[in-house]
């Protein structure tokens, strides 16, 4: 961990910002006194879209009203 204080942070800021993306973290002082965390954005993992494709399979009755039994189990008849 590493610590600056705010002058020195905003001339560094470049260097401070590409030791947060390589794991460190930068904390950022006023005075001496700890005020902020400098950390990367953890990045979630780009969406693929047709990952499932062909392994999914919807019935042809999919949108077909439900029989009275189950239509009553789930309207607590």
């Amino acid at each position: 961990m590493q610590t600056v204080n705010i002058h020195e942070a905003k001339s560094q800021l470049s260097r401070l910002i590409e030791a947060a993306v390589g794991g460190e973290e930068v904390v950022i002082a006023k005075a001496g006194t700890p005020v902020v965390r400098l950390v990367a954005v953890e990045r979630s993992p780009k969406l693929r879209l047709g990952l499932m494709k062909g392994k999914i399979k919807i019935a042809s009755d999919f949108n077909a009203p439900l029989p009275e039994d189950i239509l009553a189990t789930f309207e607590g008849r």
